[in-house]
């Protein structure tokens, strides 16, 4: 296929290299001259603009920050994507956005005479630059299928969760559990070495009990019990805590739109924007645990 490629940074970059050596013609473009030469060197074509990537293409891809940025790539006037397009492009959406933002992005290319799906992503730089994402898909049935051979070379699981905006709700709620698990997972850390407990003992205990969860054993946030953890390496991201506090600061957009009384997910987002305004930004999500240290050496019991 033709394919476009809009936003070619840590994420975008890896996958438009992936769909170059499927076979694929890819047109990229980016903002980033270091992301541009990365993806140039890849065997991606740059063109001049977003509009003129799209230009006379099977497929338009965006990853890109927030939802602004998706919905002013759309519909900027003169220089659009959607204008830009042939009409029944297919757009594929794999930002991480705001669900009211991806249903209105959807709106607006069926509005121009185009098919879109939203797919956000999950699997960190590390999946993108290995194949290995999974995608979680909202969207029409057929123009899901469409999309289906390029999904499969980008990642290894492709979840259809239902019409527009669905794939990012599943990945908002998705994440908020995630954010949630390693608040609890660091906090159960730090109490057991105030108890005198080894992390090994606990991780033994806790990786065979009711406590397993992916943030314990996948992403333990001590180092030792799983050598792969960011814990090991300085807590290089992964994936970085200033993505997580994004990831719940959406998932706070959809609490307050739903009317969900979701006091935990409403906490840990406060818990993440506070690691995020700090060095936690450029820190995997699981340095979360040297926050709530930090918070406790000036506690004393009751």
């Amino acid at each position: 296929m033709d394919i476009a490629f809009i936003g070619l940074g840590h994420m975008g970059g890896p996958m438009a290299a992936n769909l170059v050596r499927a076979g694929h013609r890819v047109r990229g473009f980016d903002l980033v001259d270091a992301a541009i030469s990365a993806s140039a060197e890849a065997g991606v074509e740059i063109a001049a603009s977003a509009a003129d990537a799209a230009s006379d293409v099977d497929v338009v891809i965006t990853m890109l920050p927030a939802g602004r940025h998706v919905l002013a790539a759309y519909r900027d006037e003169g220089d659009g994507l959607l204008t830009a397009a042939r009409a029944g492009t297919l757009f594929i959406d794999c930002s991480t956005i705001a669900v009211d933002d991806a249903r209105a992005a959807h709106d607006l290319a069926i509005a121009a005479g185009h098919r879109q799906i939203d797919a956000p992503v999950s699997g960190g730089v590390v999946g993108a630059e290995a194949g290995t994402l999974a995608f979680m898909v909202g969207g029409g049935a057929e123009d899901v299928a469409a999309a289906g051979p390029l999904l499969s070379v980008l990642g290894g699981r492709i979840v259809h969760c239902g019409g527009a905006g669905l794939g990012q709700a599943a990945k908002v709620c998705n994440n908020m559990i995630l954010g949630i698990s390693m608040i609890g997972v660091s906090e159960a850390f730090v109490l057991g070495e105030r108890l005198g407990l080894s992390h090994e003992a606990l991780f033994d205990v806790a990786s065979h009990a009711s406590g397993q969860c992916w943030a314990l054993t996948t992403n333990c946030p001590v180092p030792g019990p799983v050598p792969s953890s960011p814990a090991n390496h300085d807590y290089r991201p992964g994936f970085a805590g200033a993505l997580m506090a994004k990831d719940l600061g959406l998932a706070l957009e959809a609490i307050a739109t739903t009317g969900v009384d979701a006091a935990v997910g409403r906490l840990a987002g406060a818990i993440y924007q506070a690691f995020a305004a700090g060095d936690g930004a450029r820190q995997d999500f699981s340095g979360i645990i040297n926050s709530i240290r930090e918070r406790s050496e000036g506690a004393h019991p009751a």
